[in-house]
């Protein structure tokens, strides 16, 4: 692992191991490790409280200089995992790659492969995003100051080849590709739908194959065991769920209401990763929705405290993991404050006790939502939210989507 501007705060030095020098056709690589800052707020606070992490803009170059003096590389790489922004604009996130790029010395870095945003860095122009980029189609990585850009979007669904030409200490970018890795579309054949490759497949190693196969096997007999039906898309889209309200974020927020007996919930959107189609649900798919085994806790607090809380975690802003879903509460939310607060439809009463649920992830400060871990009130009960989400599915199963659709709870103004 490297990670140049991750410390540990009690010693305040690196945690990890900050470049690695590689040696490749008689070319001297150097190539360092850089974390968004964000990952202390992204992060669940119960595994970084002891991490500092440092702006990556500072800390690479600092690096770089050092590195120029003591190793001194040909080739300096930055693998990050800071998220790329279309002309450096990241709303609320930390810097990305572009903010970095910018604020090193031109060529500095000789390409930064980055990661965190989850998508194909495919430019139109200078500073144009190319944002209908499909598989297959032409892909020309970002440029700024003097340093080459390049994301493989998500999952393993594509590897970047890029070719570079390196002569009389001058790289040359050659070539660049976003090669598919076995991704299908869907056709119409004899007017049934069918899903066939994109490019040619590329074969599956068969040495890796058989040592995982019998795991595999295994997983698969579980992992697709039919839990419930639903009769449409209940929606879980990074691009959908971090900006409204959806169905899926009031279905898992329901969940967790009803197994903890509570009067409404919360679920941030960071925590929602995936849709569930129309059709036939699986445990895979719950696993898929819901991979990082948070636990459901609730807490027990007066109207005021939840008036207090909801003024923090109800303003998160849109783009972000921190943007939160309800169920069993409507409210205004304008101008950083909330109003016309209604649990279960009756006006939120300031003197009465009420019960919320919110994964433990949260409950520890994560996405900077309010402490409860120290609530008086708060308790974790143990239950995996993915087994939460699974056992509701089941109960309730075949899911009319509909039913849990927004219908207008959450006012922004």
């Amino acid at each position: 692992m490297l990670s140049a501007n991750i410390y540990d705060k009690e010693t305040g030095e690196r945690k990890y191991q900050a470049y690695h020098i590689f040696e490749k056709q008689g070319i001297k690589i150097a190539v360092i490790g850089l974390t968004t800052e964000d990952t202390a707020k992204i992060g669940n606070p119960e595994f970084i409280s002891s991490l500092d992490f440092r702006d990556p803009k500072v800390e690479a170059k600092k690096l770089i200089a050092e590195l120029e003096k003591s190793e001194k590389p040909d080739l300096i790489f930055a693998v990050t995992h800071m998220g790329h922004y279309e002309d450096g604009k990241r709303g609320i996130n930390a810097p990305g790659d572009v903010a970095l790029a910018r604020y090193l010395d031109e060529g500095s870095l000789d390409m930064i492969v980055g990661g965190h945003s989850q998508e194909p860095v495919c430019m139109e122009g200078p500073n144009v995003a190319k944002k209908k980029f499909k598989p297959s189609d032409e892909c020309k990585p970002d440029q700024q100051n003097g340093t080459w850009i390049v994301q493989a979007h998500e999952w393993g669904k594509y590897v970047g080849r890029a070719d570079f030409e390196f002569t009389n200490g001058e790289l040359q970018m050659v070539s660049y590709d976003l090669i598919p890795v076995n991704l299908k579309k869907k056709i119409k054949v004899d007017g049934k739908k069918k899903r066939v490759l994109i490019e040619d497949e590329i074969a599956q190693d068969p040495t890796v194959l058989a040592f995982l196969k019998p795991y595999q096997e295994k997983g698969q007999a579980e992992l697709n065991v039919k839990i419930a039906e639903t009769n449409g898309k209940l929606e879980g889209d990074r691009n959908v769920v971090r900006f409204n309200q959806t169905n899926l974020g009031r279905l898992i927020a329901t969940a967790h209401m009803q197994r903890a007996k509570a009067d409404f919930a919360v679920m941030n959107s960071g925590g929602v990763r995936d849709s569930i189609e129309q059709g036939e649900v699986t445990y895979k798919d719950v696993l898929t929705v819901q991979p990082f085994a948070n636990i459901l806790t609730y807490t027990d607090m007066s109207g005021a405290e939840v008036l207090d809380y909801l003024n923090v975690v109800a303003t998160k802003p849109v783009d972000s993991g921190a943007y939160a879903q309800f169920a069993g509460i409507s409210m205004t939310v304008a101008n950083g404050k909330v109003s016309n607060v209604k649990v279960g439809g009756k006006a939120l009463d300031k003197a009465k006790t009420y019960r919320f649920t919110v994964p433990s992830y949260n409950a520890a400060g994560g996405d900077g939502y309010p402490k409860l871990s120290g609530h008086p009130g708060h308790v974790n009960t143990g239950f995996v939210d993915a087994e939460v989400l699974k056992d509701y599915l089941e109960s309730n199963s075949p899911i009319n989507v509909n039913a849990y659709e927004p219908k207008g709870e959450m006012v922004y103004k």
